[in-house]
């Protein structure tokens, strides 16, 4: 069975989230777009851009990898925080996004009021994949994220790492693809992740990311990977692979037929 299917595709419903913020239910991957517990908006702030600009702090310009842009709450809560910054760094997002149709649809979308002033932003992006203006660069880049990513020839500081689950979206969480994410990593990358799963840590540990446990924020922690030491609780992936032998990264070859790794099953 394919791990997209085109024709599910389009089929998606809206879902209320407990911060009174909204997101889609995706049939192509039997999933929401955000949790739901923790909320669309609160997801995006708390678990992606707070901690990834607190880390980045004094930077002036950043290049950000969102991953993918969906209904593109993690780019637009980026503006809205980067808006209330009094030195607000200058920002280019990439974001790679499978689905042109639900991006195409994003005018019409409910987002919560916060993201009011960005109207004109989201517009721009749903009629042409990206925008420009006042210190922000946006591309949407459509297509498969480990084709896009092959193609990325700049240097990434901040990665939110937001695909669908390992579960539903496993290709987006191999030690293969987070050996992508590294080549294209600044020595100064953080990556921000809601997935606090040893498959997914031990692929990012594998390709020479040190893990830490992310601030309290209110929502669910997952994990921030960093090329350096932060003042952040360590993990520590030696004492994981002690304690449980069995732990592995998720490999393309569980899900890719043949050697090219182009067909997935």
């Amino acid at each position: 069975m394919p791990l997209y299917d085109p024709d599910k595709r389009p089929h998606k419903r809206v879902v209320p989230t407990q911060d009174g913020s909204t997101t889609l239910y995706s049939a192509e991957f039997d999933e929401c777009y955000h949790s739901t517990r923790d909320g669309a908006l609160n997801e995006s702030l708390r678990k992606h851009v707070e901690p990834a600009f607190a880390l980045q702090n004094g930077a002036t310009r950043l290049t950000i990898l969102d991953v993918c842009f969906g209904l593109g709450y993690n780019t637009l809560a980026t503006l809205w925080y980067r808006m209330r910054l009094p030195r607000p760094p200058e920002v280019r997002i990439l974001s790679p996004e499978l689905d042109r149709e639900l991006v195409a649809s994003l005018e019409g979308f409910d987002y919560p009021e916060a993201f009011a002033p960005l109207r004109p932003v989201i517009a721009q992006i749903a009629r042409t994949g990206r925008y420009e203006g006042d210190g922000i660069q946006i591309d949407v880049l459509f297509g498969d994220a480990r084709e896009i990513l092959e193609t990325i020839d700049t240097s990434v500081d901040i990665v939110y790492q937001d695909p669908f689950s390992p579960k539903k979206n496993p290709l987006l969480w191999t030690r293969e693809y987070f050996a992508q994410i590294r080549r294209i990593a600044s020595e100064r990358m953080i990556l921000t992740t809601y997935s606090s799963a040893t498959p997914v840590r031990m692929g990012m540990y594998e390709n020479g990311f040190l893990l830490y446990e992310p601030p309290s924020a209110g929502v669910r922690p997952g994990t921030i990977a960093a090329l350096r030491p932060l003042d952040l609780p360590p993990i520590d992936m030696e004492l994981k692979k002690r304690r449980n032998p069995a732990a592995a990264s998720l490999e393309d070859a569980r899900f890719f037929q043949g050697d090219t790794g182009t067909e997935p099953r």
